[in-house]
């Protein structure tokens, strides 16, 4: 008893810390996320000083499992490198909204004529119109002065509708003889067919919202600064959310980087260029050769060449523009792909973290593509230590007693999500946050090892996006691999429950019985996102504002493109299928009644009316769908996830889990 005790001292001394002093300070400050962030790793150090005198260099030599132990240890130590790294860059944090105000005054308070020139690139090679219209009529409709503002649609598809459609709106249609290098080689083209003072880039899909300059053109007030970039945020939901039925309790993937890591990045100023909704100057583009073309990742190469000659960038973590996560898991993947084998080609060339003049040491190890090494490799060890333990016996380490491992493992564990549930309170658990990078590490981990093999076999891909992306369809790749694991995980678990079969004894087992069935659990949560879900491709806009429909004032709650949902009370009628629309600023418009529904949940009273819902929806072409678009994507709307429940999140996707696991 008192042996179990002292045990749990340590995860109780854990406990206490975070009861008493970081669940009471704000996560904002520096100093907090300092003091949290030194105590976090003196709890990781003293687990490492643990597994390597007390689990590592007591086994003995002799034997194949001495090499499982110190393999395993090596991955630890790897990731021990990584946690570091990250305790290191969480310790600060910076919100630069209230240095952007008064930048703002400043910048703007002169004469217009004064105002620098901007133009704006948007690359382009096999995205849809419907995709591409809302990006250049947005781009068209910034707040700046019109003689000061170019749009250069930089079309590497070559293609005449998209001419016509750019001449039609007074953008600038650009086009060359190749598609060398390129995203890069597509926008140094457009340097060469362009001279605005700075350039914004937004990706096909990437809308600007009106204050986009405004909010960011002032940082350039300091010589020194090279880039702005601004959080990516979308207008649809992404397939993970999808696929696991989050799509209104959880956020996008990308939120933990752009909303936590991002600026805790800028507080070390080792912010870097994301590509999509940054803002560059252009003598510091030019100061570098242009946009560098040795990098699929040419974003990324692009701060560490600046910062090799001197210019920083800066982070405003302000939403500025709205875009379309990718769509599928096919589009995931391109995606994430392309940034891991780009991330880890930064290690082999002149302007690199490891060769790159003019970088302190502390930018180049911030720099290297650590998250993008060790990650996938620690997860798939996770996997695989219970199962070689299970069914050939070979221990991942020199084990004493099951107190020894609860007094050091089980404090550093409560540590670390201890420390994830303060510093990001919205944005991770532990549950669905270890299943998706569980998920992902199967596609991911291949990725890895062939780019640190032949990191430029592989050439760039466009991640798909729009119309022209209707795949849904199921990844039996990922889940046989998963399958694979859970049966092989289970199958262990059983052999070993059986006294005939039983292939291992000692205490170390309870503890693999734990392990093995944590891990089962993940993998079957991680299963349910290689299930595609059908996705609409209409995107559609939550609000609350009062229009008319045939002279009748009625409650408009959604909106989009080619439809409208207006609420009504049971008692108002309309005589026909055809009726019209009046929105604010807007030709009254024809509209088709489609549909009337009611909301399960969602059914409001106002007296003793109940509401239901028309489905209102319309052709709109030319100067009015233009006006739509600027409307709902330049600022005004946005797509928001509430704070979540936790808890009932982890009980929806383990019913989900075991409800699909029983019908399979």
């Amino acid at each position: 008893m008192v042996q179990s005790l002292l045990a749990l001292a340590p995860t109780l001394l854990v406990l206490a810390f975070f009861l008493l002093g970081p669940f009471n300070w704000s996560r904002h400050k520096s100093w907090a996320r300092a003091v949290t962030c030194v105590f976090v790793a003196a709890i990781a150090l003293r687990y490492l000083i643990w597994r390597f005198t007390e689990t590592v260099l007591p086994y003995p030599t002799d034997g194949a499992n001495f090499y499982w132990v110190w393999f395993v240890f090596i991955a630890e130590f790897l990731a021990f490198s990584e946690v570091v790294l990250f305790l290191i860059l969480m310790s600060r944090y910076v919100d630069r909204s209230s240095e952007a105000d008064d930048l703002e005054r400043k910048f703007f308070a002169g004469n217009e004529r004064e105002l620098p020139a901007v133009d704006v690139f948007i690359p382009t090679y096999n995205e849809p119109l419907d995709v591409l219209e809302r990006t250049i009529v947005g781009a068209l409709a910034l707040d700046h002065p019109k003689d000061k503002l170019k749009v250069y649609v930089l079309d590497d598809g070559r293609r005449d509708w998209l001419k016509t459609f750019c001449e039609g709106r007074g953008a600038i249609h650009v086009t060359r003889s190749d598609n060398a290098h390129a995203k890069a080689g597509n926008m140094n083209n457009g340097l060469r067919a362009s001279s605005g003072d700075f350039i914004a880039v937004f990706d096909a899909d990437f809308v600007p919202y009106r204050s986009f300059l405004r909010r960011t053109l002032p940082f350039f007030l300091d010589e020194t600064i090279g880039i702005v970039q601004t959080p990516q945020h979308f207008f649809n939901v992404d397939p993970i959310q999808s696929n696991l039925g989050l799509e209104n309790l959880w956020p996008d993937e990308q939120r933990l980087f752009f909303d936590e890591i991002a600026p805790s990045r800028d507080g070390w100023d080792v912010s870097f260029c994301c590509g999509s909704c940054s803002i560059a100057r252009r003598k510091a583009v030019d100061a570098i050769g242009g946009f560098p073309t040795e990098s699929i990742t040419e974003d990324l190469l692009t701060t560490l060449s600046m910062l090799n000659r001197g210019f920083k960038t800066r982070y405003l973590n302000e939403r500025l523009s709205m875009g379309l996560a990718a769509e599928n898991l096919t589009g995931y993947f391109v995606q994430r792909e392309r940034w891991c084998q780009g991330g880890i080609q930064t290690l082999y060339l002149h302007n690199g973290p490891l060769r790159g003049p003019g970088l302190s040491l502390f930018q180049r190890v911030m720099f290297l593509p650590m998250s993008w090494l060790v990650q996938y490799l620690v997860r798939f060890i996770v996997l695989l230590i219970p199962i070689v333990y299970l069914w050939f016996g070979a221990l991942p380490l020199y084990f004493t007693d099951v107190a020894d491992y609860v007094s050091n493992q089980v404090p550093l564990l409560a540590a670390y999500f201890l420390l994830m549930f303060w510093l990001t309170p919205t944005r991770y658990l532990p549950l669905v946050s270890t299943a998706v990078g569980t998920f992902s590490t199967f596609r991911m981990l291949p990725t890895v090892l062939s780019s640190l093999v032949r990191p430029f076999g592989k050439p760039f891909k466009v991640t798909p996006k729009g119309s022209s992306n209707e795949e849904n369809s199921f990844d039996a790749y990922t889940f046989t691999w998963i399958a694979g694991f859970i049966v092989v995980t289970a199958l262990g678990l059983l052999i070993n429950i059986v006294p005939e079969t039983a292939r291992i004894e000692g205490s170390f087992s309870a503890i693999a019985a734990l392990w093995s069935g944590i891990n089962i659990v993940v993998l079957i949560i991680a299963s349910l996102i290689c299930f595609e879900k059908p996705r609409r491709l209409l995107q559609a806009f939550k609000l609350d504002e009062a229009v008319k429909v045939d002279g009748v004032e009625v409650r408009l709650v959604s909106l989009s493109l080619d439809k409208a949902v207006v609420a009504v009370s049971t008692e108002t009628r309309f005589k026909s299928t055809k009726v019209g629309l009046n929105i604010e600023g807007f030709a009254p418009l024809e509209a088709d009644l489609k549909q009337v529904t009611q909301r399960r949940g969602d059914i409001t009273r106002t007296g003793d009316k109940q509401r239901y819902y028309l489905h209102l929806h319309y052709d709109l072409r030319g100067a009015e769908r233009d006006k739509m678009i600027v409307k709902l994507y330049t600022g005004r709307y946005s797509r928001d996830v509430p704070d979540i429940d936790k808890i009932a999140v982890s009980v929806n996707l383990l019913l989900r889990a075991f409800g699909r696991t029983r019908t399979a």
